[in-house]
């Protein structure tokens, strides 16, 4: 007779108490988990309220137990072993986070974030192959958001707003600040040049942009002078970078956000004077979503890398 399988799921395994010694600690099993994802001694024993000493210890043991060796440099890559055990370990993990009468997930999780346009295209896209390859059970959906104009993803676990924080309808965590300083085109400081000191704007086009203001940077040069009111108006820095490349006038822009471009050379900066920028990058989630690991885990990841 054959066995009977429900819903094409793979048959389950009936729990044999007398192979109860050749399961490892949980603990073992918490502090692999952490170290695989955070690669570093000092980091996980934080998370994990322990030692050092302890989460050396803890991974020795696992390791025993198992037979294998889990890590293999110094920088504690997975060895293959590792890998495949990680993967396992996670899946267990989550399974454990299940409780009756709640749905059963489906052994990949779904992650829904979303972003402001040119955070996204700067500083996380260039990062999140990290996220993907530490977390492959993890699928992630992007969505651009753009909350000064009310363009928002409603349904997104996850979201990057810009802002000075205190916000009232979602829990926050500050993930990245920056500062400011005027940059220009080569081809508009041939034009326009040279330009030697902050004076010197005051008869050059000014780009301007509700998300950073000018005053601040005036006020650190000794300017006296008030918000510029004309001008052409960017709402996305990006858009705001690539009319300063395009020699439209002189820009308000943050060093992080606007590294491609000044990386690249299509702008430059116009003094060493750097002004923090009172607003900053925060991720927002509701009530009750950190409750769910890969939101945990993205959130973590997200504010060591960017942070």
């Amino acid at each position: 007779m054959s066995t009977p399988r429900s819903n094409g799921q793979r048959p389950s395994r009936f729990f044999d108490s007398r192979s109860a010694r050749r399961i490892p600690p949980i603990q073992c099993l918490l502090t692999f988990e952490a170290l695989a994802r955070l690669r570093s001694v000092t980091l996980t024993a934080e998370e994990l309220s322990v030692t050092p000493s302890a989460v050396s210890h803890r991974v020795r043991q696992l390791e025993q137990v198992l037979g294998t060796q889990l890590f293999g440099r110094t920088d504690f890559s997975l060895t293959t072993d590792g890998q495949n055990y990680l993967q396992q370990v996670r899946e267990g993990l989550g399974a454990l986070q299940c409780f009756p009468n709640h749905p059963v997930a489906s052994g990949r999780a779904r992650l829904k974030i979303a972003v402001t346009p040119t955070f996204a295209r700067c500083m996380l896209i260039p990062r999140l192959a990290q996220f993907t390859e530490a977390y492959p059970e993890i699928d992630l959906t992007l969505q651009v958001a753009i909350p000064l104009l009310d363009v928002v993803a409603e349904d997104a676990d996850l979201m990057v707003r810009y802002g000075v924080g205190h916000y009232a309808d979602v829990e926050h965590l500050e993930i990245a600040r920056d500062v400011y300083t005027p940059v220009a085109s080569p081809s508009f400081l041939r034009q326009h040049g040279p330009i030697t000191k902050p004076e010197d704007l005051q008869e050059l086009p000014l780009l301007r942009s509700p998300l950073e203001s000018w005053r601040p940077w005036f006020q650190a040069a000794g300017l006296d002078w008030a918000e510029p009111s004309e001008g052409s108006q960017f709402n996305d820095v990006g858009l705001l970078c690539d009319a300063a490349a395009a020699g439209m006038g002189v820009a308000p822009v943050r060093l992080k956000l606007g590294a491609p471009w000044l990386d690249n050379g299509t702008l430059v900066r116009l003094f060493d004077l750097d002004v923090a920028s009172p607003h900053a990058h925060y991720l927002c989630w509701r009530t009750g979503t950190m409750d769910r690991w890969e939101c945990q885990a993205f959130a973590e990841w997200l504010a060591k890398t960017v942070g």
